[in-house]
């Protein structure tokens, strides 16, 4: 038998995380159905937090986190290298600021950043070659950006995460590792931001932080009495 606590954190996951939905019908969005990236959610919290209305967004990899930025971005440019997955995304999303382009894997694919005449607020590393990937964008990084590198639990097992990691802390970036629950997995990973020393993205709310899902503290006075009061 659960205790009701245990209870109300199960159903804290389902309904406010969505997190049974996402696995059952693989897709990675929120409980209202919005896309979501496949970073962690404690990631995705502290990121939701910023105003990038007038940010541009460079993303090797492109999925529902394409979506997810375009919503919220001035642009966003995404890369695909799977031409079955590329043809999807060209006839399923449909955002007027958000430009997906196939490139062949290898330099075609990591170089692709380099074609660019402008420079990139968020750069997201969340497809192949990410060490040579990582070398790209520290070029094309704009002033206060930052880089997104996702499943960087990886590098207890693989050597290209200890170098991609690696040539983003000698560039001399903050790193700061959000480990937690993701959609889509039944599992934890780690989603790693690196923030140039002038990061300094201005917070789309007056306060920060400002409570992710499931948060008491979230809710109205009245509201928090009401949930103690349940359990005694």
């Amino acid at each position: 038998m659960f205790s009701e606590k245990f209870a109300k954190f199960v159903e804290m996951w389902q309904k406010d995380f969505a997190i049974e939905r996402t696995i059952d019908e693989k897709v990675c969005i929120d409980r209202d159905g919005n896309p979501l990236p496949w970073y962690t959610y404690p990631a995705i919290e502290y990121l939701l937090q910023f105003d990038y209305r007038q940010k541009k967004i460079f993303e090797f990899g492109c999925g529902n986190s394409s979506l997810f930025w375009a919503a919220r971005a001035k642009s966003v440019i995404s890369i695909e290298d799977n031409p079955q997955w590329f043809a999807k995304w060209q006839q399923e999303f449909k955002a007027e600021n958000l430009d997906i382009r196939y490139r062949e894997e290898g330099a075609e694919y990591f170089q692709a950043i380099a074609e660019e005449d402008c420079r990139f607020d968020v750069i997201v590393i969340d497809g192949k070659r990410r060490a040579q990937c990582a070398e790209a964008a520290l070029v094309k990084l704009a002033p206060g950006g930052m880089i997104i590198l996702d499943d960087s639990d990886r590098v207890a097992t693989s050597e290209e995460y200890i170098n991609a990691i690696g040539i983003l802390r000698r560039a001399n970036l903050i790193q700061v590792d959000f480990h937690g629950f993701c959609p889509m997995n039944c599992y934890s990973k780690t989603t790693s931001l690196f923030l140039r020393r002038d990061f300094n993205f201005a917070p789309l709310y007056p306060y920060q932080p400002s409570g992710g899902w499931g948060n008491l503290w979230s809710l109205g006075r009245r509201e928090r009495k009401k949930f103690y009061k349940q359990f005694g």
